[in-house]
């Protein structure tokens, strides 16, 4: 399914940086710009709450909720299923996001240790996560 707003697949980022200043969420940003480009999906827009407190329908919850239900778009961006929240906010957050008909696609860090190495085709710095 090709957007024909963005010319590729749309997806938009959403991000909890409670802790950590500008560069940990520049380079959070980067990650889901990088995921973006190395899997040929838009980006189009990252979406961050930054309250320590956890709603499950936050502002920018909220936002990225609506943003997923725009014409074409293909799914949610997070670093980590954790930037969804704890377990319990964490698991209605997804079946928010799956109830929109959008994927949620996950980008996690992968440090191989001596007894696993990254699967072929797999960077060493990123392990893709769902239906891209």
């Amino acid at each position: 399914m090709s957007s024909p707003i963005w010319g590729r697949r749309a997806v938009f980022g959403y991000l909890r940086h409670i802790t950590g200043g500008l560069a940990r969420h520049a380079a959070l940003v980067d990650c889901l710009t990088e995921y973006c480009r190395r899997h040929e999906l838009t980006l189009g827009g990252v979406l961050t709450d930054r309250d320590a407190t956890v709603a499950i329908r936050s502002a920018a919850f909220v936002g990225l909720v609506d943003a997923l239900q725009l014409p074409d778009t293909y799914g949610a961006l997070v670093p980590a299923l954790s930037h969804l929240g704890p377990k319990g906010i964490g698991a209605e957050r997804r079946r928010q996001i799956t109830a929109t008909s959008t994927r949620l696609l996950v980008v996690r860090s992968f440090k191989p240790t001596r007894d696993s190495e990254p699967s072929p085709g797999t960077s060493a710095g990123l392990q893709p996560r769902g239906d891209t």
